[in-house]
């Protein structure tokens, strides 16, 4: 389940998962926004339990598709983070069926105009710098691995990681000097 015009994700939801507040194994209900007292909601926070990266990830053949209304709750959700201090990062899935110079030759991924006008419509849409956007391609039907595919892959998630490792870092000097 994503964010989608009329259903979705609750954006209060997310939010709580944000900060810690949202239990493992709680699965998210468009009809019920999760609230303190019920079995999911956690009332005791650690470290752990807080989002460190917030990862959105939108197939490229409807970033110029997005709606209004999810583009809301996208830049709600991002605020949300942003308040909190959270890094936020945008995978572009799919860049092969959105532009036939990539299918062609992945190789092209970072020569592709198509595919950079896309992210920046992605980073004006959504506000995530184009710094932090990372095109990949989807296995689908191969039966074998491919360099180049795996590459995006994992770009994306050493990026991904990186910036966890940062935010964590941050969040422990943070501790130690208020304990001084």
């Amino acid at each position: 389940m994503g964010i989608t015009q009329n259903k979705g994700i609750v954006v209060d939801d997310v939010k709580l998962a944000l900060m810690g507040r949202v239990k493992d194994d709680y699965v998210f209900n468009p009809e019920h926004k999760l609230s303190e007292g019920d079995q999911y909601y956690n009332t005791t926070v650690n470290p752990n339990d807080k989002v460190h990266v917030l990862v959105c990830v939108i197939p490229a053949d409807t970033v110029s598709q997005m709606r209004e209304e999810v583009t809301k709750k996208t830049l709600e959700i991002r605020r949300a983070a942003s308040d909190l201090g959270i890094p936020q990062v945008a995978i572009i899935t799919k860049i092969d069926k959105a532009c036939p110079e990539i299918k062609k030759d992945l190789k092209n991924v970072y020569k592709s105009v198509y595919l950079k006008e896309m992210m920046e419509q992605l980073s004006v849409n959504v506000g995530i710098p184009i710094n932090c956007i990372f095109p990949v391609r989807n296995y689908f039907e191969e039966i074998d691995f491919n360099d180049d595919v795996d590459s995006l892959t994992l770009r994306a998630l050493r990026h991904i990681i990186d910036f966890g490792e940062d935010f964590m870092n941050h969040k422990m000097s943070q501790s130690e000097g208020s304990h001084k």
